[in-house]
């Protein structure tokens, strides 16, 4: 094992609570309810792709575009007000760097990405940075995995993907890496039954990742 991969949202930041508020939000605007396993199914997915789905379950007569810019307002506000790294965060990026090249692959767009890392002031701790900008295909397919791997120049099979989200956990399978789920509070209920390992939290996650290092 000689990369570690990050998903960001609900896996490195609390996020998934604001996405949440925010849809209901939008969702209220038109006068509908929208479902936790919706928001679940929605959870890990490229933007566009999540607002796809909510559009098209909710029967929005809107565009995921249209909805999607919606959203993109309200969280560039919430992120602004009310970031919090998960509990771990930066014990886990301490505990590995230097020892094992680190990367962000995440759904979200380049420009949430870097409200987080310049908000937790963590731009430096990572050797290459994926959002879905670019990307053709949303987690659950394999694309941005892949890509994550050869942007740190190594093959999937020794690279540890760390997600939150079952779409997640199915992505970093397919692209032949190690998969350590996350849940949060927001996923627990979510079929992460493909993952190599399942952890309470990322103080779990940096041991069983250290015990597999030395295994290896």
């Amino acid at each position: 094992m000689k990369g570690l991969i990050f998903d960001m949202d609900g896996l490195m930041i609390d996020s998934e609570r604001l996405y949440f508020r925010a849809e209901r939000e939008i969702a209220s605007r038109f006068g509908k309810d929208v479902s936790d396993e919706l928001l679940g199914r929605m959870m890990g997915r490229k933007a566009v792709e999540s607002m796809e789905l909510f559009v098209r379950e909710l029967k929005l007569d809107l565009s995921a575009a249209e909805i999607l810019k919606e959203r993109s307002a309200l969280m560039r506000r919430l992120m602004r007000e009310d970031l919090r790294p998960m509990p771990g965060l930066r014990r886990i990026i301490g505990a590995f760097s230097g020892r094992l090249k680190m990367a962000v692959a995440t759904g979200a767009s380049r420009e949430f990405l870097d409200i987080a890392l310049n908000g937790l002031e963590l731009r430096g701790a990572f050797d290459f940075l994926l959002a879905s900008d670019g990307i053709e295909k949303g987690k659950p397919d394999p694309e941005i995995f892949l890509a994550a791997c050869d942007g740190l120049g190594l093959p999937p099979r020794s690279c540890v993907v760390l997600e939150d989200s079952a779409n997640g956990v199915l992505a970093g399978k397919r692209a032949g890496c190690y998969v350590v789920a996350v849940p949060s509070v927001y996923s627990r209920e979510q079929d992460f039954g493909p993952a190599d390992a399942v952890v309470n939290d990322l103080f779990e996650a940096e041991e069983h990742i250290t015990a597999l290092l030395k295994e290896r």
